[in-house]
C-alpha cells in the first residue's frame, strides 16, 4: 500500500476481564448480572470509552447485556492499564502470521 494513501481505521477495541475483586452487580429489567469483562474503545478524539458486559448472577443462559462503567478509581485505572498495555501489544505486532 502506497504511503501517500490515507488510511481509515474505523475501530480500536479491546476486550478486557476484570478481576474478581473488581466486579461488580447490576440490575436490567428485574435481573441481576455480574459485569465481568469490559469493552475499551479509542475514541477518534482520543479520549477512551468502556462499557462493561456481564451475564445473569442467578446462571442460566440469558444474554450478555451491556452497563456503564462506574466511575470508581480503581476501574478508571483499569482501564487506563489494559489500554496502555493494548498500545504495547500493537506497536510490537509481528505482521500477519
Amino acid at each position: 500500500m502506497s504511503s501517500d494513501v490515507p488510511l481509515d481505521v474505523s475501530a480500536l477495541a479491546i476486550n478486557v476481564t476484570i478481576p474478581e475483586a473488581l466486579r461488580w452487580t447490576d440490575t436490567r429489567r428485574g435481573e441481576e448480572f455480574t459485569l465481568s469483562t469490559l469493552n475499551v474503545r479509542l475514541l477518534p478524539d482520543g479520549h477512551l470509552a468502556a462499557k462493561a458486559y456481564g451475564r445473569p448472577t442467578a446462571g442460566g443462559r440469558g444474554t450478555y447485556v451491556s452497563f456503564p462503567v462506574p466511575d470508581r478509581p480503581e476501574l478508571v485505572a483499569l482501564v487506563h492499564a489494559a489500554a496502555s498495555r493494548a498500545g504495547t501489544l500493537w506497536a510490537a505486532h509481528r505482521g500477519l502470521g
